[in-house]
């Protein structure tokens, strides 16, 4: 089940290994989700230069990702971990839509069987539009939150490896 982090821990060694059990190496290919009800962005990012690039944006429709669109992102990717950001507030409770959000990292854990990580996303949205105004980079707001997610994870310390410091999505691991 997908695992809550935060960017916050000690500097990464060449391997770590996952609650899930799985090992990331140094060269770890990550595909980083930005949830939405009527899109999701998608970015690819990998830790050898710890960068990110928006790669599309994925029709939902009430909530229903297009999962033919991701399993096609899976398989062209192929990446060995996945991240999906975490909406929440400032005070660190939920809003509208954390709860689909964890629920997507489900379903993607289940559909994948990847390590999945949930990322706290907050302010991603702000600085995505922010980007998009600078003209700095890609046009897709979807896309570039979601790669806002991956540059998050990639730049923390010790690439928030699931560590004492991650929780599990509320209901549990297997909710």
């Amino acid at each position: 089940a997908p695992v809550t982090t935060r960017a916050t821990a000690t500097p990464a060694t060449a391997t770590s290994t996952t609650a899930t059990g799985a090992t990331m190496t140094s060269t770890t290919t990550l595909l980083a989700f930005d949830f939405g009800m009527t899109h999701i962005g998608v970015a690819v990012g990998q830790t050898i230069t710890s960068t990110a690039t928006p790669l599309r944006e994925v029709r939902a429709r009430h909530g229903v990702p297009d999962w033919p669109a991701i399993e096609q992102c899976l398989a062209e990717w192929r990446p060995t971990l996945l991240l999906v950001g975490l909406p929440l507030n400032m005070d660190d409770t939920d809003n509208h839509i954390t709860t689909r959000a964890r629920r997507f990292a489900r379903q993607l854990h289940g559909r994948s069987t990847l390590p999945t990580l949930l990322v706290d996303e907050r302010l991603t949205s702000v600085a995505a539009r922010e980007r998009l105004r600078a003209g700095r980079h890609h046009p897709d707001y979807h896309g570039v939150a979601a790669q806002l997610i991956a540059e998050s994870w990639l730049h923390a310390p010790q690439h928030n490896w699931p560590d004492a410091n991650a929780r599990p999505p509320a209901g549990g691991p297997s909710a």
